[in-house]
């Protein structure tokens, strides 16, 4: 069975129309309950959002549609992605919701889900749920009907459980960083994890007020986080998006780290620490030079499809620790079960800590590959696979690029457009690829 609800990361879309309405999520509580109690006689669930307005509308209503099907709710209020998944594993709880749209703008809202052991569940699971909700509801007698309470000291957990996954030594005493929450779900935890370990902070993108979340700060807008490190003249700047569970990172100069470089500092790292580093998983769009330099110390790169749950799916196959995305959707799974923004730049900063050397330094000799992307509009029903121009026109760009270069090209998985990619050590020669690779796929 397809499903008609469930995408690579949830449920979402724009609030007010379907399914992100308050009746469906009502629906949804009470068919995710009903799934839950074939196993367990009376699950508890716990349920953390971000700052969007629409939060407290949805949370409502799946709280509702829970109580309806006997579940318990524990309530966390605003709380990163990550702080769910680690509430729900170390309270026992048998599923973390989480309400949030994550980098998306305020008017867009979702729900995503997580086991009682802090992982994304499987696309089995998230059928189960689409079968129910096509059934009518079995509402529970009054005896039976779920209670719901307010966790009142989520947020203070979590900040310690940041704090644990580096050693007690780490100091960031010395250190200057600002800090950037994207007016999101870390706005209140961030801040206090950076502080309470030494560091001088200073906070932008703290002050949600509903509508303002990822709204010209955050991870996708770090113009924002650059302006302020210069500004306060600080270390290091660190901006998560709407839910914190990625990063980008700027240093002193105002260079920005992206999640490929940033992936490549946490294995050197552990390497460098004489830990084990069996592989690393990236993705289809990770860069090439990321491959090679991990090569030099003898660390395969694997990659898997764009999006981070294919990542952690990669990870848990082959028992490797260490995977991540351009995006700074990074992985450490001996620190958590899942991409946290707080604890992925804690391995970061401690990296620089026991080296001593800048983020700069310890990057010193890897050059990312410039990329060129280019997006083509296809005619509905086309079959781009088949476009013998295209495949000549790939095979004379691989020839020409050699080992100095690769080429990508995927379909969308959300719109009529085929993406082309060329990375190549030669910048221009890329774009000249990149561009016959598209017309040709232009021409059909």
């Amino acid at each position: 069975m397809s499903r008609q609800y469930f995408g690579t990361d949830g449920i979402r879309g724009t609030v007010g129309r379907p399914p992100i309405t308050p009746d469906f999520m009502l629906r949804l509580g009470h068919a995710v309950g009903r799934v839950l109690r074939r196993s367990t006689a009376r699950p508890t669930v716990l349920i953390g959002k971000d700052t969007r307005i629409s939060g407290y509308m949805l949370e409502s209503s799946l709280e509702a549609g829970f109580a309806s099907a006997g579940v318990d709710v524990l309530l966390s209020g605003p709380l990163p992605t990550p702080g769910v998944a680690y509430l729900t594993r170390a309270l026992r709880l048998d599923l973390g919701v989480v309400i949030s749209a994550s980098h998306n703008p305020f008017d867009d809202n979702g729900v995503k889900f997580f086991s009682s052991g802090g992982e994304k569940l499987s696309d089995d699971w998230e059928v189960d749920v689409e079968v129910v909700l096509a059934q009518a509801p079995q509402w529970v007698d009054s005896a039976g009907l779920g209670k719901a309470r307010r966790l009142e000291d989520a947020r203070g957990r979590y900040i310690e459980f940041c704090k644990g996954t580096v050693p007690h030594s780490l100091s960031l005493r010395g250190m200057k960083i600002v800090v950037d929450a994207a007016h999101g779900a870390a706005y209140h935890v961030a801040p206090d994890v950076f502080h309470e370990l030494g560091a001088t902070v200073v906070t932008i993108g703290c002050a949600p007020d509903g509508l303002n979340i990822n709204q010209g700060v955050g991870a996708t807008a770090p113009q924002a986080l650059v302006q302020a490190v210069a500004e306060h003249r600080a270390d290091y700047g660190i901006a998560l998006d709407g839910d914190a569970d990625r990063l980008q990172l700027v240093d002193a100069q105002g260079r920005l780290y992206n999640g490929d470089e940033l992936l490549y500092v946490m294995a050197a790292d552990r390497l460098a620490q004489k830990q084990a580093v069996p592989g690393v998983v990236g993705t289809l769009m990770t860069n090439i030079a990321i491959e090679q330099a991990l090569a030099r110390q003898a660390v395969p790169l694997v990659r898997a499809k764009v999006g981070d749950r294919y990542v952690l799916e990669e990870l848990a196959a082959r028992g490797w620790q260490l995977g991540g995305e351009s995006s700074g959707h990074l992985l450490a799974l001996d620190r958590h079960t899942t991409g946290d923004g707080i604890v992925s730049s804690l391995q970061i900063l401690q990296a620089v800590r026991r080296s001593g050397r800048t983020l700069d330094a310890l990057l010193e000799g890897v050059t990312l590959y410039p990329q060129t992307m280019i997006n083509v509009r296809l005619p509905e029903g086309s079959d781009w696979k088949s476009n013998v121009r295209l495949t000549d026109a790939r095979e004379t760009a691989e020839r020409a690029l050699g080992d100095s270069g690769r080429v990508l090209i995927r379909a969308s998985g959300t719109e009529p457009v085929l993406r082309v990619m060329v990375e190549a050590r030669d910048a221009a020669l890329g774009r000249r690829c990149a561009q016959q690779m598209a017309d040709a796929a232009a021409r059909g």
